[in-house]
């Protein structure tokens, strides 16, 4: 490794912290100091003989899901300086100072720039922390207890705002089915019916998919539900695994009740020798690439993502690799379309035995919001040293299917005298989605979504070169939903109260 150029970006260290509700050393940290202790856990992991936090230059803070969108609260008030608020909690004052936009995305795309930002020598040592404490939070509120979160931090900061915008359609919003826990099942009903499935069957064909993450789970000890569950477990509707929304039962949906932290830390290889990093704690960056989406409904075909296929090629051809060279592999899974999505774009067996999880998923492990890759990249970096020349890739999807970011990792080192990271820009929308309409289309997907007063049924419709959004409560057409195939199916369509289209089946 001698010959590396001094500005040769490494991981130096990675971290992870968690705790779950009642169990001993159960401490009810907050979001801010879980990752602040996830971030003294990534610098111990250094080994450096030099103290890191005195020389960070630049902290990532990733966004917390209460400071994300309005569906989320922060009733015990949380930091105004995120960034800031973790470096105080491990004595670190870095000169920049990051809050990173929304999207589960970041965490790896973050990788890329920072690695891109010591290349370019505008950086020594940098690192990424977040942390969520959504299942603190909601026991304490469910025993009326209150705790103060809120934070003041001095000191200057790039808040780079939640970056919402083109996430998802309006009308989405208007129709209920905006958040992605509403918003997949539509994309994967398309998927459902070209398979040839029923519900029933596709449930079980999710459960297939995600039955051997819950065994990694199960095995990790930062597990939120570290529990080895069957096919049948997960494929089968009943109280416990109670309907989402179709085809999704409660069990195989993201876990946002969690309390979890991790970091990543990242240097140049000049600094990480002058702060006496040992050589076997490097890790090398390979490649990094993202790309984004347009909404959901805008996409030519909405359970693909050609963004997601588009950002890992380019990550394996920067990082001049295959998959068959890719001995560990984390496709962000907070629904199984995402991980569906890659496995038939790139003809990949559903049961390889590498497994597509290095967790055990975001509905088993955790979906520690918007920090989840975190945890992926960490475990990717323990993978590379336990198996020196080995290749790591970890996919990290954000929104719907909306924007992806992958990367490559190996104890090899990687020439970065040119740039390892690319960011590929955002797909053209295919079609144009229209707030209201009045006439007759023809369906493509639907999802149906409980509710206290009955379940609503809401499908998205093709009228021309336009996609229209419409709900139901009508329980006949509810049932004709679920009772064969819906794609190609005409519906009548006329605009509601409140801005909701309504549909019936001609």
């Amino acid at each position: 490794m001698a010959d590396m150029g001094d500005n040769t970006p490494v991981i130096i260290g990675v971290g992870q912290v968690s705790e779950r509700i009642g169990e001993p050393g159960y401490l009810e940290r907050s979001p801010m100091d879980l990752a602040g202790d996830a971030l003294r856990a990534a610098f111990a992991d250094a080994k450096a003989r030099r103290s890191l936090p005195k020389a960070l230059d630049t902290l990532v803070g990733v966004r917390q899901f209460e400071q994300s969108a309005t569906r989320y609260s922060a009733p015990f008030g949380c930091a105004d300086n995120v960034p800031r608020a973790i470096a105080r909690r491990v004595g670190a004052n870095p000169a920049r100072a990051i809050h990173e936009v929304v999207g589960g995305d970041r965490p790896q795309r973050l990788v890329g720039e920072l690695a891109a930002e010591i290349a370019a020598g505008r950086s020594k040592l940098a690192a990424i922390a977040g942390a969520e404490a959504l299942s603190t939070m909601r026991s304490l509120l469910a025993r009326g207890e209150t705790r103060d979160w809120s934070e003041h931090r001095r000191g200057n900061q790039e808040d780079r705002g939640p970056g919402l915008e083109g996430l998802s359609d309006r009308t989405a919003l208007k129709h209920g089915v905006a958040a992605p826990i509403y918003a997949y099942p539509i994309a994967e009903n398309v998927r459902r019916e070209r398979m040839g499935l029923n519900l029933a069957d596709y449930r079980t064909e999710i459960g297939r998919l995600f039955a051997p993450f819950t065994k990694v789970a199960a095995a990790n000890p930062h597990s939120a539900a570290p529990t080895e569950r069957s096919v049948e477990e997960l494929a089968t509707l009943t109280e416990r695994n109670r309907l989402v929304a179709e085809p999704y039962g409660r069990l195989v949906v993201a876990r946002d009740q969690v309390n979890q932290g991790a970091a990543i830390v990242l240097a140049s290889v000049a600094e990480a020798r002058r702060l006496g990093v040992p050589e076997d704690r490097w890790v090398h960056v390979h490649a990094v690439a993202d790309c984004a989406e347009p909404p959901l409904f805008s996409r030519a075909e909405m359970e693909q993502s050609p963004a997601a296929v588009a950002a890992i090629s380019r990550t394996l051809e920067v990082a001049g690799v295959g998959w068959e060279n890719v001995s560990t592999v984390d496709l962000y899974s907070c629904f199984a379309i995402p991980v569906f999505n890659l496995i038939d774009a790139f003809g990949l067996d559903r049961d390889d035995p590498r497994g597509w999880t290095l967790t055990g998923g975001l509905p088993f492990f955790g979906g520690a919001g918007n920090n989840y890759s975190s945890h992926a990249i960490a475990e990717a970096v323990v993978r590379c040293r336990a198996a020196p020349g080995s290749f790591a890739l970890v996919g990290a999807n954000g929104g719907t299917m909306s924007k992806y970011a992958a990367g490559i990792y190996s104890t090899m080192p990687a020439d970065w005298s040119q740039s390892r990271w690319q960011s590929l820009g955002k797909i053209k929308p295919a079609f144009e989605v229209l707030d209201s309409f009045d006439g007759e289309a023809v369906a493509e997907s639907f999802t149906i979504i409980p509710g206290k007063t009955g379940e609503t049924g809401t499908v998205v419709a093709r009228a021309g070169t336009a996609r229209v959004c419409a709900n139901t409560s009508d329980l006949s057409v509810v049932a004709a939903l679920r009772g064969g195939k819906l794609s190609g199916r005409p519906v009548r369509i006329e605009e509601g109260e409140n801005g909701q289209n309504r549909f019936w089946f001609l």
